[in-house]
């Protein structure tokens, strides 16, 4: 049996973008990728010791589900790609290329989607403390604000370490859409005469 090679940070990077908005607007794959061993619901949410028996929590309402709107996110990435080329850069092959090469061009694709969505999209940390500092999360806290990973018993206020601090959109500024402009269009094909 052969050896598998694990490739670089960098290439699984472009993988994890790449996988990403696949997942995100292709429904088939994403289902593909659900009917994959270990990655159903359930086996994500399996602990791997048992533990405490967690004190049991208070029924929450039934949430009610909605389509988010798609034109904004798919403008959104038609800009990424157009000032970034993100799309570019998460669609090609990366097994080929070396680690150098692939870090320069993130770079460049970092640099350019960076000023392409801060021209666009005001975000703000969700928390202000340092990543790895020790944190409180009280009572009442917001579950769409915060997510807490690990050994979860018992009830708020908890106390744990900031792993990450989050982001959330202050506002967002899209251009206008001129009337039959398809934003599926994400990057039109070019031909050069």
């Amino acid at each position: 049996m052969s050896e598998i090679e694990i490739p670089s940070f960098l290439v699984r990077i472009g993988l994890a973008f790449g996988a990403f908005f696949r997942i995100l607007f292709d429904g088939k794959f994403a289902a593909q990728i659900q009917e994959l061993p270990g990655s159903s619901t359930e086996s994500a949410l399996e602990a791997p010791e048992p533990g405490p028996e967690p004190a049991p929590a208070p029924e929450a309402p039934p949430v009610r589900l909605h389509e988010a709107p798609t034109e904004a996110a798919l403008q959104l990435l038609g800009l990424l790609q157009r000032e970034g080329r993100l799309l570019d850069f998460l669609m090609e092959d990366m097994g080929s290329y070396p680690d150098a090469d692939i870090g320069a061009a993130a770079r460049v694709v970092h640099d350019q989607c960076r000023t392409a969505l801060l021209e666009h999209v005001q975000v703000a940390r969700i928390r202000a403390e340092d990543e790895g500092s020790s944190v409180s999360v009280p009572v009442g806290f917001s579950a769409s604000e915060i997510r807490l990973v690990g050994q979860v018993a018992g009830q708020p206020p908890f106390s744990g370490v900031l792993t990450h601090a989050g982001w959330r959109a202050q506002s967002i500024s899209l251009p206008k859409l001129s009337d039959g402009h398809d934003v599926r269009v994400l990057a039109p094909a070019e031909v050069e005469l």
